[in-house]
């Protein structure tokens, strides 16, 4: 891996990585804000924000925008979580300059005109109720809100139909001039590129904007076990249930990402093995991580008929019972770390993948790993460093989120 990385006199960090025999670019505006950022009344801003910039600037309207980017080729969208926000497009080498200018334009200049906010908030609604339809997301934002109750991190990041529809416009503005600086966006471009031609352009597009870092309200995790539960009379019963993990920089991550593989992760895991192959209980069953700088969650999802939930919740508390008793395999160790390499590697051939693994590592202060690095690291995990982290995580304290025919109580047996 080779990357170069200049910050501006204005604070804004512009990091590249070159990808041989390529022509087209990634370009990614991260900012240092998200969900757990809001004040109450801006619930959901973060991503309301992300629609919203979109829709113009003091110079261009959203049809301008578009119209550039379909005239380019490129792709170009945004994502929202917990702690971040990116804006991202992908195009030819030759037009990184445009791609620039409308970023640029995009982040510094919105023009927040009142009939857009209207109509895009309407927008963000129907996102709403769409993520309320499918009991699969629900059921993951019960469980989030649940293992974060209490916590900055709980909120989430679509807001609620009730704060979104209560946001004004001075909201909306305030919390951009307040979390949207130069000092808290780091630049990251990968593909086609030249660090120096970067850097050029990031101070003719960027240079007269102004702002320190931004500051987070960073809190430890003391979850309680509890069930949040959704009643509803569905065909399949979606459930998923953990408790607290590792933070985003924990030493033990690459042996949490192991286990992680070794219980849900793969179509070799324990739980798609036990629960899918042999049990036939579910067609979709998984693990997965939620690290943060101050708190982390792991949690296990599955789906399955409601008078099968039981048995399900069952075999995930065996298969977790038995990594933490027993650990791991010689054969589940090597799978493991095969898979994760070849993921690596993968992730190697695609623009858009190094982008987002530059940004995010340097917004968010981690240490940028070469592949070879990651790769060392992960090599280097031993069986007793997983059984070690599988005790340490997966006995601690448990909450569920649950879609379903369920009244919660059935399955508070599951949390201890």
């Amino acid at each position: 891996m080779h990357f170069d990385l200049t910050t501006l006199p204005t604070g804004l960090r512009v990091i590249t990585e070159p990808v041989a025999g390529v022509r087209s670019v990634a370009l990614g505006c991260w900012v240092d804000t998200g969900t757990r950022d809001e004040a109450d009344s801006e619930a959901g801003a973060s991503h309301f924000l992300e629609h919203l910039l979109f829709k113009g600037s003091e110079h261009l309207s959203a049809r301008e925008i578009s119209e550039r980017f379909d005239a380019m080729g490129a792709q170009s969208n945004a994502f929202t979580s917990k702690d971040y926000t990116c804006y991202w497009a992908r195009l030819l080498d030759d037009d990184l300059e445009e791609g620039f200018e409308l970023l640029a334009e995009m982040l510094q200049r919105p023009a927040f005109r009142s009939e857009e906010i209207d109509s895009e908030r309407q927008v963000v609604i129907e996102e709403i109720n769409m993520n309320d339809d499918d009991p699969g997301d629900l059921a993951h934002e019960e469980f989030f809100q649940a293992v974060f109750a209490g916590h900055p991190l709980e909120r989430p990041v679509l807001g609620t139909r009730r704060s979104v529809t209560a946001m004004t416009r001075d909201d909306l503005a305030g919390y951009w001039k307040r979390r949207y600086q130069a000092g808290s966006t780091v630049l990251a471009v990968a593909g086609s590129v030249d660090h120096a031609e970067v850097v050029e352009l990031a101070s003719r597009y960027f240079g007269t904007w102004n702002g320190d870092e931004v500051d987070h309200e960073l809190a430890a995790l003391h979850p309680r076990p509890h069930v949040r539960v959704v009643n509803r009379s569905t065909e399949q019963a979606h459930l998923v249930i953990g408790g607290n993990g590792l933070l985003r920089g924990d030493d033990r991550r690459f042996a949490f990402e192991v286990l992680n593989h070794v219980l849900g992760g793969g179509l070799s895991s324990r739980l798609f093995r036990v629960i899918r192959e042999e049990r036939g209980l579910a067609y979709a069953v998984y693990s997965f991580r939620a690290p943060y700088a101050d708190a982390g969650a792991w949690g296990v999802y599955a789906g399955t008929t409601p008078s099968q939930a039981i048995s399900v919740l069952e075999l995930i508390r065996e298969e977790t019972n038995g990594l933490i008793a027993g650990g791991v395999t010689v054969d589940e160790l090597d799978r493991a770390k095969g898979n994760m390499r070849g993921g690596l590697a993968l992730a190697l051939e695609d623009p858009n993948s190094r982008m987002i693994r530059l940004g995010r590592d340097e917004l968010t202060r981690m240490e940028h790993l070469s592949v070879d690095e990651k790769i060392r690291r992960i090599e280097a995990v031993t069986a007793s460093e997983v059984q070690e982290v599988a005790e340490t995580v997966l006995s601690g304290t448990k909450v569920m989120g649950a879609v379903g025919p369920f009244d919660g109580v059935e399955f508070e047996e599951f949390l201890t």
